[in-house]
């Protein structure tokens, strides 16, 4: 039997730029990040603290980039994710009057993420394998785990995105405890998508060279159902005719 060779289906990823593009909506989910949290903290400025025209204003422009990704064809799941994310934190901020809430959803979430890498490193189920075969077109699910190499990979790449998580609350939290507004907006957007993207690449960059276990890859039901066929009956005999 001529043994299994890595292909591009059996490793997280040879091209790692369109997973990644997909992964943070394009263009457009770049802009997404971005403009609402500057256009917030413009607004709330340049009104002396009004956080309901901030709002108004933040949420006004997610619905404009929501309705371009729709009207180019593109995933309803990113529109409607990137509005209802917005809509969440401005109505936190116009509710309790302090422009600063308008991150503490982010703030919240980037614990809750850092948290879950932790947890699942630690029950030697790295989230980052999970996702990479998934995005390899795999089976999740399968016992992938029985493969030392890939979990160490896999737990390497968690613990980048444990970093990437961490790292946005080790430097917004701060800031949003000081009430530095502008700070707190500029470490946002900074730290939005492009590090996120950088933690990405890097997860990528350490798991790329080890394959998929064969029982995760997308072709792992196909070869088991070939395997139970059995063996070719013999030349000039019928299958299943006795000896």
């Amino acid at each position: 039997m001529v043994p299994d060779q890595p292909d591009a289906q059996t490793r997280p990823s040879e091209a790692p730029p369109s997973a990644l593009a997909d992964a943070i909506g394009g263009p457009l989910g770049i802009a997404e990040s971005a403009l609402p949290a500057a256009a917030f903290v413009a607004a709330s400025t340049a009104s002396g603290g009004d956080t309901t025209l901030a709002a108004i204003v933040a949420v006004a422009l997610a619905l404009v980039l929501a309705l371009a990704r729709i009207v180019r064809g593109q995933t309803v799941q990113y529109a409607l994710s990137g509005l209802i994310g917005v809509g969440f934190a401005a109505f936190i901020a116009a509710r309790t009057g302090k422009a600063e809430n308008f991150f503490l959803p982010g703030l919240l979430a980037n614990a809750g993420y850092a948290a879950a890498f932790a947890v699942s490193i630690t029950l030697r189920r790295p989230l980052a394998g999970y996702v990479a075969v998934a995005v390899a077109g795999g089976n999740p699910l399968a016992a992938w785990r029985e493969d030392p190499a890939y979990l160490r990979v896999a737990t390497r790449a968690s613990w980048v995105f444990v970093g990437v998580f961490a790292g946005r609350l080790a430097v917004q939290l701060p800031l949003y405890l000081a009430d530095a507004l502008v700070a707190l907006g500029v470490a946002r957007v900074a730290m939005g998508l492009p590090l996120f993207a950088l933690g990405g690449w890097l997860a990528w960059l350490l798991m790329r060279g080890v394959p998929i276990p064969a029982v995760a890859r997308p072709d792992a039901d196909r070869d088991a159902t070939s395997d139970d066929d059995g063996p070719p009956a013999a030349p000039g005999r019928l299958a299943g005719e006795a000896d």
